[in-house]
């Protein structure tokens, strides 16, 4: 995405000591909390085997269906409270536009998985110092979302009962969420709190605001978890009250991130140390050592 190589921001950040470095000697703990070049052997299995987890318990946490729909019963209520019950109106606002609602459907589908899985690949190429520590943001958001699903059982807007809310998958007889139509049966539909959907997004677009180097990518960056607040609210999906409860859990993400390596994963160096830079350093972070790592084509 445009990046040049190790001067200005990239400069400061590679000369100053992380946190971490400063650590004394050499055992398991201060090598996993080092950042290393990612294998793609393994990440590709990580994730791989971290979504049919996330899945699986997802999925087997029990639908408790009448406690479910009496906490939507209760946020719809404490939006109303709160003068700020405006999903049914966005509902029927957007369904009234065919091609709109249509196109917002197979966004809520789809640009979850296709711009999270882009974004890690983007990282993994072009910041690969940083790849670690920014994954285990995203797996800390979803693990602790896991927490939520079974503490907190939440109906989406669709399938309240006595409301006037529309469910566009099924009105508009598209392919879309996972929780309507003929997939309906392969995933828990109780499960509205914390919003992945955006949990991810802003995931995503936060590490393309704070990466990228093009001004109009950082644009997009943060109009995506934007467009999907929208989106997630047009289809029924979900509360805004979900949507900040995925924002409570990236949060703890972020927070699980910075204890463990020492530094948001933007403050990272970009690039990681090669072996022979490694041991001029004698072991030590090449920064603490005073050794200049060779600059690299990004």
């Amino acid at each position: 995405m445009g990046d040049t190589t190790v001067t200005t921001l990239e400069g400061r950040e590679a000369a100053v000591p992380h946190p971490v470095a400063n650590e004394t000697g050499r055992g398991p703990l201060r090598r996993l909390r080092t950042p290393r070049r990612p294998r793609l052997w393994f990440e590709i299995l990580l994730i791989a085997v971290s979504y049919w987890t996330y899945s699986l318990i997802r999925n087997a946490v029990p639908e408790q269906k009448s406690e479910a729909l009496r906490n939507a019963d209760w946020l719809w209520k404490l939006e109303h409270s709160l003068g700020m019950a405006f999903e049914e109106s966005v509902n029927h606002a957007v369904n009234s536009v065919t091609w709109l609602i249509v196109g917002m459907n197979y966004y809520y589908a789809t640009l979850h998985f296709i711009v999270t899985l882009g974004v890690l690949v983007w990282l993994y190429r072009s910041h690969p110092g940083r790849y670690a520590a920014t994954r285990l943001v995203l797996f800390a958001t979803t693990g602790v979302a896991l927490v939520g699903y079974y503490l907190y059982p939440l109906a989406p807007p669709r399938l309240m009962t006595n409301t006037g809310f529309i469910d566009t998958v099924l009105v508009h007889d598209t392919w879309g969420s996972m929780a309507s139509g003929d997939l309906k049966n392969m995933s828990n539909q109780y499960a509205a709190m914390p919003s992945m959907h955006i949990g991810w997004s802003v995931w995503s677009g936060l590490t393309i605001f704070a990466l990228a180097r093009v001004p109009w990518v950082r644009v997009l960056g943060l109009l995506y978890p934007t467009a999907t607040l929208l989106v997630i609210v047009a289809t029924a999906n979900h509360f805004w009250l979900d949507a900040a409860g995925g924002l409570v859990c990236l949060a703890f993400g972020y927070t699980v991130a910075r204890v463990w390596y020492g530094a948001l994963p933007y403050a990272l160096p970009r690039q990681v140390p090669n072996r022979a830079t490694r041991r001029r350093a004698g072991g030590r972070p090449p920064a603490e050592a005073g050794v200049e790592e060779p600059a690299t084509k990004q």
